[in-house]
């Protein structure tokens, strides 16, 4: 699917806000794809279509979740969490998008998870650090997508959980496991001491 044709199908089941947004992260994820070696192509399909179930009825993303072979866990949490899965979905269902890493990271770019791939990586840290945003301690982030993409991950996964602990909302495994994971990889430490 060409870049055009997707933003044409997301448009409408968006805000005009959330609209920009997406827009910033494909051209953020874009860049950082070509800079770290990574389909832009991918990356951009994937930052269009990332809030495409954003504003979704809960009640239907509630059906897509019991429906499909979605982790049902995901009703436990937040509803913030579920767009990412069902849209990851919905793409497949509705556009014929069949792409496991696009949708893998259409799926994770909420709550990212242990083992991300680069694109999973790209469009995690794009949908936090594009140009729209700012709150303290995003341009250390941003820096850090320029200089190594696993550092910026760990960021972008650490500050959400400082985030969310601190508003004592429940965090979803997966986030977790993407900071521990992440946390791995930049200490090159596996083993319990």
């Amino acid at each position: 699917m060409n870049k055009n044709d997707a933003i044409a199908f997301v448009e409408p089941h968006l805000t005009k806000q959330r609209f920009e947004h997406t827009l910033r992260v494909a051209s953020t994820a874009v860049s950082l794809a070509k800079k770290y070696n990574v389909s832009p192509e991918k990356a951009e399909l994937a930052s269009i279509f990332h809030d495409y179930c954003k504003y979704r009825a809960m009640d239907e993303m509630k059906r897509i979740i019991a429906a499909s072979n979605l982790p049902k866990d995901l009703l436990l949490y937040h509803h913030e969490l579920w767009h990412g899965p069902v849209a990851s979905i919905k793409i497949e269902e509705e556009f014929g998008i069949t792409d496991h890493e696009v949708k893998s990271a259409i799926y994770y770019h909420t709550t990212g998870k242990a083992n991300m791939s680069k694109l999973e990586l790209i469009v995690f840290i794009a949908d936090y650090i594009e140009p729209g945003r700012s709150f303290p301690g995003l341009d250390k982030v941003r820096e850090m997508a320029q200089n190594d993409l696993i550092k910026a991950g760990w960021m972008v996964s650490r500050n959400t959980i400082k985030y969310l602990m601190e508003k004592e909302n429940r965090i979803y495994p997966d986030t977790f496991h993407a900071y521990n994971d992440l946390t791995r990889l930049i200490t090159g430490g596996n083993h319990i001491e």
